[in-house]
């Protein structure tokens, strides 16, 4: 991905020997998780990794289309807000 300007670092997994992927989720080095798992190993991995980012407010995605997805959104530069539902439901109660 560095050949795409995109700044990317390989990172040990977590059977093999640390530092590892969730030492550099705790330690905030991690902005988003393209997570593919294949095999068994991978599968009890991603439990941890998953746990971590979640902790950690880090995006996780699971399928290569989704990270996609993910990079497109972040070219589109439009304003937007962003509304907690309780307020929305306030709001609609008022006008109704």
């Amino acid at each position: 991905m560095s050949d795409a300007g995109i700044e990317c670092k390989q990172i040990n997994k977590v059977t093999e020997g640390r530092p590892h992927i969730v030492d550099a989720l705790k330690n905030g080095k991690i902005d988003l998780i393209i997570n593919t798992t294949e095999g068994k190993q991978a599968q009890e991995d991603s439990f941890s990794i998953r746990r971590s980012a979640l902790q950690g407010k880090v995006f996780y995605v699971t399928t290569l289309g989704a990270a996609d997805a993910v990079c497109k959104s972040y070219a589109i530069d439009l304003p937007f807000e962003v509304y907690k539902l309780q307020d929305l439901h306030e709001q609609a109660k008022t006008i109704a």
